[in-house]
């Protein structure tokens, strides 16, 4: 402990990156312990920090985000002893890359306790190689003769002009990260696509896409501690702001990422959650995401509570500063989720009124339910000429619309959009817009969306299925409409037909409208069931007349 408690007392010369009498007192520590030690000095050579580890390795303290930024460097280096001259490990790449130190050292300890080769590398700035780091020659530590102070100022101000300005408001810079287990490459491709287009949704730029294949997820971390190390240099090559994982993590995976990665870290189910908050517009969905979100959060709670709290308190059972912050904390979400149930229980009372006075007028209803992205809200269009909101993104729609909608044979119908589903959709969400799903509960038949261009378009009928099971509408007659034909060869549609016994159309194109609405007429009068063929009405771009008016 004495000759540890030297070293604090030792002072490096300012323009030498190690001096030999340096290396030789702490591989002399290092022999005598058989543990592994280092420091941390800062560029006047003051030692800060002192840190002994064990045979293996050693852990840097935390110090915070001290000095560090964009084009800057820490103004630390670290120097420790290595038992066996095995050089730089990947943890201290790893660590000289996310920390942004000015330089790591190794110095290998020999038998006689005497220093071998020192082992030294630096960032780099942006070269075409694509390297971060540059590992310099191993050399003797009495051989040093590098002028380090005029070598680390010239290396931070290339940094500083590589590194750039950066851009106030722009996009998010994103890394998504799927974990396979168990999974074949065809469906981890079209989850990895999903993924993209959730994470453009939400209005962030896809940098890069990592994907793993393991046995099991790990528990702490989902990928395991090696290829987190280097998602960490990757990250920091990249520039990343956010990472994004396609598997729900637990809050124990989302606290460890995010304290090793010192990124923001996000799984599939918060990605949802922020587009939802985004899009909606109505009070109705403000406070139904909302909803979603604090239900979502509320057992994360007690992994984020501050463990420099204390937790000790008089009495069996006393509870300290951190856990009452932490009750608090919970007090006020389950108040906040309390009065948002109220207040969309009464808005639900006066959708029913609603739904109630419709109903007395005797007008059939028709809901457009779908994936998310099939063209629902477009077909809404083309059927009614209503000026409704459309976008090629997922989630584009998110509060419900209904319009008038006039057959040929001057009947009239309320057409409904609703909002779109998605594979593994969170329970939360569900919940929470259940008071807008129950629009579906009056519906006379369910036109059910789907994109024919999709490669997993059956997957994705399953999926809505599965979420219309689970609100207690899996008997409602069903009409299966295949969008987005024109994407597809020649030929293809009356295959489509044929095989699902559905109806094939383009809503941008507006092709086979007319025997969409022809089909319709018969399941909401006739009550019998489509039959397939062509169209009663002739041409297939027949346009639809809308009724005066074409209110909601």
């Amino acid at each position: 402990m004495r000759q540890l408690e030297r070293l604090f007392r030792r002072r490096l010369p300012a323009d030498r990156l190690l001096g030999n009498d340096f290396a030789r007192q702490i591989c002399q520590v290092s022999r005598d312990i058989r543990r592994q030690v280092g420091v941390l000095a800062d560029r006047r050579g003051d030692v800060q920090h002192v840190m002994v580890g064990d045979a293996r390795g050693i852990e840097l303290p935390d110090w915070g985000r001290l000095r560090a930024g964009r084009g800057r460097l820490r103004g630390l280096r670290c120097i420790h002893t290595h038992l066996t001259d095995e050089g730089l490990s990947r943890d201290d790449l790893t660590d000289l890359a996310v920390l942004r130190l000015d330089a790591i050292v190794s110095v290998g300890v020999r038998e006689d306790g005497l220093p071998g080769l020192a082992h030294t590398a630096t960032l780099a700035p942006a070269n075409d190689d694509g390297r971060t780091t540059e590992i310099h020659a191993p050399i003797h530590p009495a051989e040093l003769d590098l002028d380090f102070g005029v070598f680390i100022r010239d290396l931070e101000n290339e940094l500083s002009a590589t590194t750039g300005a950066q851009q106030v408001g722009g996009a998010e810079r994103a890394m998504l990260i799927s974990v396979t287990a168990g999974r074949d490459r065809e469906t981890l491709d079209i989850h990895v696509e999903e993924l993209t287009e959730l994470a453009r949704a939400a209005g962030v730029q896809v940098v890069d896409v990592i994907t793993q294949n393991r046995p099991r997820l790990d528990p702490k971390t989902s990928v395991g501690s090696g290829k987190l190390s280097d998602l960490v240099i990757r990250c920091f090559q990249q520039d990343i702001d956010l990472v994004i994982f396609d598997q729900d993590l637990t809050p124990t995976q989302a606290r460890n990422l995010a304290e090793r990665m010192e990124l923001r870290v996000v799984d599939r189910t918060q990605l949802i959650l922020d587009i939802f908050a985004q899009r909606a517009t109505t009070r109705d969905g403000k406070l139904q995401v909302e909803l979603a979100q604090l239900r979502y959060r509320m057992p994360r709670l007690a992994q984020r509570a501050d463990l420099s709290l204390s937790r000790l308190a008089g009495g069996i059972g006393g509870r300290g500063p951190g856990e009452t912050k932490l009750e608090n904390d919970r007090r006020r979400v389950r108040d906040r989720i309390t009065r948002l149930e109220r207040d969309l229980k009464q808005l639900a009372k006066q959708r029913e009124g609603r739904r109630r006075r419709r109903g007395r007028r005797g007008v059939p209803v028709l809901s457009i339910v779908g994936y998310t992205n099939a063209g629902k809200s477009t077909l809404l269009r083309a059927l009614t000429q209503a000026d409704v909101f459309i976008e090629d993104k997922m989630f584009a729609t998110l509060d419900p619309v209904s319009r008038r909608l006039r057959f040929p044979r001057e009947r009239e119908v309320i057409i409904t959009d609703t909002v779109g589903f998605i594979r593994d959709l969170p329970g939360d969400l569900v919940a929470a817009f259940h008071a807008t799903l129950e629009e579906l509960v009056d519906a006379d038949l369910l036109l059910h969306v789907v994109d024919a261009s999709a490669p997993d378009f059956e997957r994705r009928v399953q999926a809505v299925h599965d979420v219309l099971g689970r609100i207690g509408l899996g008997e409602k007659p069903e009409l299966l409409v295949f969008n987005q034909i024109d994407k597809l060869p020649d030929g293809a549609a009356p295959a489509l037909e044929r095989r699902h016994d559905c109806v094939a159309i383009s809503s941008v194109k507006k092709q086979g409208l007319s025997n969409l609405l022809s089909r319709a007429e018969r399941m909401l009068w006739d009550g019998a069931t489509a039959s397939r063929g062509a169209s009663p009405f002739g041409d297939e771009s027949v346009e639809p007349r809308r009724s005066a008016g074409g209110g909601s």
